[in-house]
């Protein structure tokens, strides 16, 4: 993971900006509605994607990741696998050249196949190993992660929608204070 040095602007910082956009709007007459400049909205929108908490980001890395690890210990494993039938192929390579030079020929292949089949389990078994600590490792930093993207996520809506409604309801309030003087101004002209 690169270290991002990246300065982030707090979301409540760029909520409060949010707010500030919605009242400085312009009250379309007769009705509860602004007009809100939509490009100052959407600068707003992408500076909160932008200061989303490293921890999203860092998720889809370690999905990233968790393939690089699985791919590394499949390779690992196959080395260990290789080299293993190559040290079998030397073993059986060299018992039978010893046991050219020996009475019991036959007896010392078996021995040395026997030998080089256990020491071939032994690399399977190790390699089978690793696989399964690294799934298991991958498995559960991901599972990590995505419970705090949730919970993340899961806050900055909460946060979101109690923020358009205390502007919803300013906005309400606005709007009936501007239709009680409109109507104020009509009973005068009367």
């Amino acid at each position: 993971m690169s270290d991002n040095t990246q300065e982030y602007t707090p979301l409540n910082e760029l909520l409060l900006r949010i707010d500030e956009t919605i009242d400085s709007g312009s009250t379309v007459p007769f009705s509860n509605k602004k007009m809100i400049d939509a490009d100052q909205l959407h600068e707003l929108i992408d500076e909160i994607r932008i200061s989303m908490p490293p921890e999203i980001k860092r998720a889809q890395e370690m999905e990233a990741q968790k393939k690089a690890i699985l791919d590394n210990a499949k390779q690992e494993a196959d080395e260990i696998k290789a080299a293993a039938q190559s040290e079998k192929d030397n073993i059986i390579k060299e018992a039978k050249a010893e046991a050219d030079k020996l009475v019991s020929e036959q007896d010392i292949i078996q021995r040395a196949t026997e030998y080089a089949k256990r020491e071939v389990e032994t690399a399977n078994q190790e390699a089978n190993e690793i696989i399964s600590k690294a799934q298991a490792e991958a498995d559960s930093t991901i599972s990590e992660a995505r419970t705090k993207e949730k919970a993340i996520r899961e806050a900055m809506v909460s946060n979101i929608e109690s923020t358009l409604a205390e502007a919803s309801q300013v906005l309400e309030k606005n709007l009936d204070a501007v239709n009680k003087i409109r109507d104020a101004i009509a009973h005068i002209g009367e």
